[in-house]
């Protein structure tokens, strides 16, 4: 069961986990104003419960020396290797997934929506901007709904303008490392 992207507990489950805890001590609050405690408790378990999820999903992600290591292990790689990784972290977050040539690397399609992925480059010291350009052209030409441009280095400065002017998401650093977490 995959919940709808902007119900409630869909953005709780991606906020810190102190939020879901607030959260729910408010509505605790709330509720014990009109009910007993343990109704009010009742009503904020969810909100709790989903606090020790986002908790234990921080704990457990990689931060400082251990996203450091775990770059270099990606930057390693033969692009097989990364291809592969990463096409199977797509498929596990629900994506179909088809590898294909030109400015994009990859073809993902969930609910309907196009996603170009451009990859190649992911170990390349420093990222320009001429393979933004050629995603972003790809992109329009294809009708995609969103672009994705993965690195494990650091984009210029004018890239990450460029990125941010055409709304090409950036997955670089911590995110790579967490989506690429078997």
């Amino acid at each position: 069961m995959k919940l709808p992207e902007n119900s409630l507990f869909s953005m709780l489950l991606r906020a810190r986990w102190w939020v879901s805890a607030l959260t729910g001590l408010g509505v605790f609050l709330v509720v014990r104003l009109l009910l007993d405690s343990g109704f009010a408790f009742f009503a904020a378990l969810p909100f709790l419960i989903i606090a020790n999820v986002v908790m234990w999903r921080e704990l457990r992600a990689p931060r400082g020396a251990r996203i450091d290591a775990a770059l270099e292990k990606l930057r390693a790689m033969s692009w097989e290797q990364f291809a592969g990784r990463l096409e199977a972290a797509y498929r596990r977050e629900g994506f179909e997934v088809k590898r294909v040539e030109g400015a994009a690397d990859f073809e993902m399609r969930k609910a309907g929506d196009l996603t170009l992925v451009a990859a190649k480059r992911w170990k390349a010291s420093v990222s320009g901007v001429e393979p933004l350009k050629e995603l972003a052209a790809a992109g329009e030409k294809r009708g995609a709904s969103a672009c994705v441009y993965v690195c494990a280095t650091e984009l210029s400065e004018r890239a990450k303008d460029f990125a941010m002017d055409k709304q090409i998401k950036r997955l670089e650093g911590t995110g790579l490392v967490r989506l690429l977490q078997p």
